[in-house]
């Protein structure tokens, strides 16, 4: 993305995204002080003087070396390594920043977020600029997930842990070394420091599991019309309209489950205490007793856990809910 002085929509002025793919010798402005560029573009030296550009968001396989060549002092650049297929993760680099596929992609969050626009509004917007310009569907799905979150890549939120699981596993098929922020804190592990919520313990040897912020809600499936593939009953007696509720809590991994995880796609999760069967997990996905499938899968029974209300400054469990 190019920048120059003297601006609107945050920018000093210009701004462009840089790609290998687009046009060799085209500079579109997309909004005023906003350029989509082609590399052989934002090359040339008198292209970027005439649009006053001072900084330069490169979103491509290999970093340019535009800093090295004479005339470029005071240019602010920025490299995002990124691959033009649908599994590359854009999504966690979006708010770093304020074409063909990945620079169209960025160029739309930017949209997205500054004048407000849904993913639809602002891709439709830039192609009335740029009509051929295309982004791969993984990239419109990571997009609409901005969305959701409220064009603010929030890595606390449930839509971002799920995000974050499933590039997981896509990028670690055997799941021999999991990053390890990949595992929310072992609650037993910490003494003190919770602040007001739910502490989910073993029901069999009270020992803590999970706190509620590792709980990742998910929309109920169509019930057990979802299930009519594997039930006796013909499927036209089963109704759209019978919600079958949640029986099981799907959560982020927890530290304690690393050594269970490793090396395997799918099996039982058990207390770390006292081996009481909790649930089980599969990378691949499991269907929730609602219908819906959710991928990965780390599942825990909900008649397996109680569920502690915790003091806001003391720590303590007041009573069980």
């Amino acid at each position: 993305m190019l920048e120059a002085q003297g601006g609107s929509h945050g920018c000093e002025r210009s701004s462009c995204i840089r790609s290998r793919a687009s046009s060799a010798g085209e500079m579109l402005e997309v909004r005023p002080g906003l350029f989509l560029g082609g590399a052989a573009a934002i090359e040339e030296l008198d292209h970027l003087r005439e649009a006053g550009i001072t900084a330069v968001l490169t979103v491509d396989s290999e970093e340019p070396d535009i800093k090295a060549r004479a005339g470029f002092e005071g240019l602010r650049s920025l490299f995002v390594p990124a691959l033009d297929k649908p599994e590359t993760d854009l999504l966690s680099h979006l708010d770093r920043h304020a074409g063909v596929s990945r620079s169209v992609a960025v160029m739309t969050a930017f949209m997205m977020k500054t004048d407000q626009l849904t993913f639809e509004e602002a891709y439709e917007n830039l192609q009335t600029v740029k009509p051929e310009a295309k982004m791969n569907e993984g990239f419109e799905w990571q997009l609409k997930l901005y969305q959701a979150m409220g064009y603010e890549v929030d890595t606390s939120s449930a839509i971002y842990k799920q995000y974050r699981l499933q590039k997981v596993t896509e990028k670690y098929p055997e799941l021999q070394n999991l990053p390890q922020e990949l595992f929310a804190v072992d609650p037993s592990a910490i003494s003190q420091g919770f602040k007001d919520g739910i502490l989910y313990k073993c029901r069999k040897c009270r020992r803590s599991l999970f706190r509620s912020s590792s709980i990742l809600d998910h929309n109920e499936g169509s019930g057990p019309i979802a299930f009519a593939h594997k039930r006796m009953t013909p499927s036209f007696m089963l109704t759209t309209g019978s919600q079958a509720q949640c029986t099981s809590y799907f959560i982020e991994p927890v530290q304690w489950m690393e050594s269970t995880l490793l090396g395997v796609m799918d099996g039982q999760l058990l207390c770390p205490k006292c081996n009481a069967k909790l649930g089980s997990f599969n990378w691949y996905g499991e269907q929730c007793s609602c219908g819906r499938w959710i991928t990965p899968a780390f599942q825990i029974h909900k008649n397996r856990v109680d569920e502690m209300k915790v003091l806001p400054v003391l720590g303590s469990q007041i009573r069980k809910i």
